[in-house]
């Protein structure tokens, strides 16, 4: 089997053909890539229309999260493996055992703490030794958190305590594949918790060094709006981002928010959660649930075209403050192929620190993401 430098698994779906006519179309020149799956039929569909927009063919590998071995295979085809097949804690161990096993390089869109975390305790080890670069959440979970913060720290001093707070904002629709990934999180909240304490005794913490997280209903940014925590995968990713990089001191402090424009909107938010985490809990009402919303289902060209989001981060330490602001284009869909697949193509091609395991994008991508991004419409700028 030919080696490619990047293999997309996935790329029948919604959010995996946003990714594959992305990459189709900013591979640098040489470089070849593939689209991986069950389906042949469906998978020379999606290498007939991206070359049609003008991009790079794709080879076509034939792959499936069931069989372990053709799994192998294709981490062994490729130097790295991008994924967005999800709920990942159903359907995206295979993919990360075997990128960990091949020691090639994994990125996929997770929000899900607990898949995170059981695939630390499963693989970590086994990546570190094979050399293998495991890094979840490399979509909007939680690259403009991960990278924002990242970019506001470096702004303030160095050897100091620093504290960062984030508030987003944001006009989209949520994928399918995010709702149905939250509505499973919500009916797993025992055993993320589970899992979740599982890690912390056995991950080690920094010596010498505090990293923290914070925050309480209060108001917004600049004293604008209201301030609602958010209890997401992002605040954790950038928490380990912290506890790796000495850059953010010897205290940090993260807190992390979604902002509203009236207090009604935030109560309203607040309403909704309750009564998805209700449901989430009784087969039944979970079924309903996922009804409402198909996995595979996404926005017109037009709806994406009108959303946005906005994070601004207000950093402090050293006597000085410093606000940062991140901010794009969709969310949900376009941006969030566009931060994939610029995670695939910064680990292929990029000059990066030489870090292994499961790691976080501000570790072993940093700048040189940040960077890619910014270039590509993913704005980072001092406010």
């Amino acid at each position: 089997m030919t080696s490619v430098d990047i293999a997309l698994l996935g790329a029948t779906g919604f959010t995996g053909g946003l990714t594959a006519d992305y990459l189709a179309t900013h591979l640098p020149d040489g470089a070849t890539w593939a689209v991986a799956g069950r389906n042949q039929a469906k998978l020379e569909a999606v290498a007939d229309r991206v070359e049609t927009l003008g991009g790079v063919r794709p080879e076509i590998i034939s792959a499936d999260i069931g069989n372990a071995d053709s799994m192998a295979a294709l981490a062994k085809s490729t130097r790295v493996l991008a994924t967005t097949v999800g709920p990942y804690v159903q359907h995206g161990e295979p993919a990360v055992k075997a990128a960990a096993e091949a020691g090639i390089a994994y990125v996929d869109l997770t929000g899900e703490p607990e898949f995170a975390d059981a695939m630390w305790l499963r693989y970590d080890a086994v990546a570190r030794e094979t050399g293998a670069r495991i890094i979840h959440a490399c979509g909007f979970d939680s690259i403009p958190y991960d990278l924002g913060v990242l970019y506001t720290v470096q702004q303030l001093p160095e050897g100091v305590p620093l504290s960062v707070s984030g508030y987003i904002r944001a006009g989209g629709t949520a994928s399918g594949g995010t709702y149905h990934s939250a509505v499973g999180a919500f009916s797993r909240i025992r055993q993320a918790g589970r899992t979740a304490a599982e890690r912390k005794k056995l991950e080690a913490r920094p010596e010498g060094r505090r990293i923290r997280g914070g925050g309480k209903i209060g108001r917004g940014a600049d004293g604008k709006g209201w301030a609602l925590p958010l209890p997401t995968i992002d605040p954790q990713i950038v928490l380990r981002s912290a506890r790796s990089l000495d850059r953010y001191g010897p205290e940090f402090t993260y807190s992390h928010f979604a902002q509203f424009k009236k207090l009604p909107m935030l109560v309203g938010t607040l309403a909704g959660g309750a009564v998805l985490l209700a449901g989430a809990q009784l087969a039944p009402t979970r079924s309903l649930l996922l009804k409402l919303k198909a996995q595979g289902d996404g926005p017109d060209e037009d709806k994406r075209a009108k959303s946005w989001f906005s994070l601004r981060l207000v950093g402090e330490g050293g006597g000085k403050t410093v606000t940062t602001q991140v901010s794009g284009g969709d969310p949900g869909y376009t941006e969030t192929a566009k931060m994939l697949s610029e995670a695939a193509l910064s680990l292929a091609f990029d000059d990066l620190p030489k870090v292994s395991g499961q790691t976080t994008t501000a570790v072993a991508m940093g700048n040189a993401l940040i960077e890619r991004l910014d270039r590509a419409g993913i704005t980072f700028r001092t406010i």
